[in-house]
Order: C-alpha cells, then sequence, then structure tokens
C-alpha cells in the first residue's frame, strides 16, 4: 500500500502539517513512485463552513518591499525557494515532489479528514521500505521497529521554524486561496480550513502499546473497527508510532499558536 507524509508547506512533511504523514503500504513490494501529474480542479465538495473565521497573519515585509506574487501556475520556483530555505536544499530534494506544489498541497491538506487521500497529487515521497508487522495472522501488529522508517521526515518536521513558516505561510498565501477555490471552494477560505485540519489531527487518539491488525484483502487494516473507521489523517498518525506522532502533534500546536494566536477574532 502506498505512503507518504503528506501542512501548508510544513503541516504536509507533518502529517501536518508542518511540518505531517503516510498511507498504508501494500502487503507486496511496494510500488515505484508515480510521476508528478497536473491537479485538476476537482468537483464543488458539500462543506460546513467553520464558525471561526481565521485572518491570514499579514507580513512584517513593508509594503513597498514586497514583490509581486507570480500566477499559481508559474509559481513552484517560488515555492521551491521559499521551502528550501525553511528546510533546507537537501531536504527539499530528498523529501518533496516540487512540480504544482501549491496545488498538491491544498489538495492533501483539505483530503486529511476524509476516508482516502489521493496518493498521486501527495507533495511528499513515500517513505523507504517496507511497511513492518510482527506476529502472524490472529496475533498481527504493526511491529514496533516500523516507526523508524518515518523518523527522517518526522526529523525534518521538528526542525522547521513555526514563526518562519507561518510568515512563509503568509507572504504566499494568494496562491493557496487560489488553488483552493479552482478546488472547488470558490467561495471558501483555505485558511479556515487549515486550521480545521490541524484540529483534526490533534484530536486523533493516543494508541499505547501493539496495534492489532487483519488482513482481508491484499491491504492492512486495523483490527479495531473504531481505528479502521478513523480519517486518512489519523490513522497517518497512529501508524507512525506514538512516539512520532508525539512530534507531529507538538509541531502542530506550535503553527497553530502562529496562524491564530495574535489574529483569532
Amino acid at each position: 500500500m502506498k505512503k507518504a507524509i503528506p501542512w501548508v508547506i510544513g503541516i504536509v512533511l507533518l502529517a501536518g502539517a508542518g511540518a505531517a504523514i503516510y498511507f498504508w503500504q501494500q502487503k507486496q513490494t511496494p510500488e515505484p513512485q508515480p510521476a508528478p501529474v497536473a491537479a485538476a480542479p476537482a468537483a464543488p465538495i458539500p462543506q460546513v463552513e467553520p464558525a471561526t473565521h481565521y485572518p491570514v497573519p499579514e507580513s512584517s515585509e513593508p509594503p513597498a518591499a514586497a514583490k509581486p506574487l507570480p500566477g499559481l501556475n508559474d509559481s513552484d520556483q517560488l515555492v521551491q525557494d521559499a521551502l528550501a530555505g525553511l528546510i533546507g536544499a537537501e531536504s527539499l530534494k530528498q523529501f518533496v515532489v516540487t512540480p504544482e506544489i501549491v496545488r498538491h498541497i491544498v489538495v492533501t491538506v483539505d483530503n486529511l479528514p476524509r476516508k482516502t487521500l489521493a496518493v498521486r497529487l501527495n507533495p511528499v515521497k513515500p517513505v523507504g521500505g517496507e511497511f513492518r508487522t510482527t506476529g502472524k495472522e490472529g496475533s498481527l501488529a504493526i511491529a514496533v521497529d516500523n516507526a523508524a522508517r518515518y523518523t527522517p521526515y518526522v526529523g525534518v518536521a521538528e526542525a522547521v521554524n513555526a514563526k518562519k513558516l507561518v510568515a512563509a505561510y503568509g507572504r504566499l498565501y494568494p496562491l493557496f486561496q487560489k488553488a483552493y477555490e479552482d478546488l472547488g471552494y470558490p467561495k471558501g477560505y483555505f485558511n479556515d480550513r487549515l486550521i480545521a485540519v490541524i484540529d483534526h489531527l490533534l484530536a486523533a487518539p493516543e494508541i499505547q502499546g501493539p496495534i492489532a491488525l487483519v488482513v482481508p484483502h491484499v491491504q492492512y487494516q486495523f483490527a479495531d473497527p473504531e481505528l479502521e473507521a478513523l480519517s486518512a489523517g489519523q490513522k497517518i498518525l497512529i501508524r507512525m508510532g506514538s512516539e512520532n506522532a508525539v512530534v507531529i502533534k507538538a509541531k502542530l500546536r506550535e503553527i497553530r499558536h502562529e496562524l491564530t494566536g495574535p489574529y483569532a477574532k
């Protein structure tokens, strides 16, 4: 089964996030990562508007010094440069799928509370190695050492400076808003959706001890039906291991504070 850490620059490196996250892996050998595909506008999806509106943090850069943003279709280099400044050029090359980066971030953030994610539109490269389990049928569980596969991604997310991340997000926000409108939300506000998704991820249950699995077909599933019924984003946090999830949630809280603390209305 495919997997990935799906922020807004950082929540995607988190889970979340900030920044974020993985799919299940199939029992068979992992498939090679598909070539990046341009994100096509999706059909509108009914969505309840959040009760609280969160204005985007304003840039501290003087208006006279601010350069006009390129159009969304021409923004890849600008966003890549911003990401390289946050996580380093080597980490950008190692972990991030850069073509159509803004559109892919927006699609992934919007899908995290849903049952499935669009793997081909994930902005982060798949984690290496095979999904590790222990035991046999009837006692199958996620192996303790499976979490180690995700630690390089989690390390990048943990090192991201939340203040700088949110500052970059504020400067680039019109690009994210345009991508969100193109996704099928002409009257939606991406920043509100982002914060709602962060809150959803933070509400993921924290599981201690072995996590039992079943294999009803070719893909692993949680044996506990309540866990299996969770959203794609919440299940990702559980699958990456409790210690990694703690780190990701802590970074998500930092990012949320920077997004809402001084700006909430």
